[in-house]
């Protein structure tokens, strides 16, 4: 389903499916754990050693653009990809720096402003990214 929707997006975007997109796709949808472009260079490098960081990470960006990800960015750290373009929330730690998708219907009937500050707000997609340490961090700190 998901490589369907991959090929249909760069089609649409008269975007060239090359071995080396194609290779940084599979790597991005091969684990949910939000990879950094670094982390999908250091894994496509395996198998073209002269691809370079700079076209894994405009490769990256490109598929942003168009659909293929989302970007997840927390405060201070680089920017992760997540090829789950469903609507769905994140939650970050913040001492193993893990993030993990959350669902949840109430958040969508947040009443939002219209305007912040002097600008328009145009709700397209409802986005939350929660702080605050995981399970594993918290049993690890003893803070249950």
């Amino acid at each position: 389903m998901k490589d369907r929707y991959f090929y249909e997006q760069c089609e649409k975007n008269n975007l060239k499916i090359t071995p080396q997109r194609l290779t940084i796709y599979k790597e991005l949808i091969k684990n949910k754990d939000h990879p950094s472009a670094d982390n999908i260079f250091k894994r496509v490098v395996k198998i073209f050693p002269n691809i370079s960081f700079d076209t894994v990470n405009r490769t990256l960006l490109t598929f942003a653009e168009i659909g293929i990800t989302n970007i997840v960015e927390g405060y201070g750290g680089p920017k992760r990809f997540d090829c789950d373009t469903d609507n769905h929330h994140h939650f970050w730690c913040i001492q193993c720096h893990k993030i993990l998708d959350f669902h949840d219907d109430s958040i969508q009937d947040l009443k939002l402003p219209e305007n912040i500050h002097g600008y328009k707000v145009q709700i397209m997609k409802t986005k939350l990214l929660l702080e605050g340490l995981c399970e594993d961090c918290q049993a690890n700190s003893g803070n249950n």
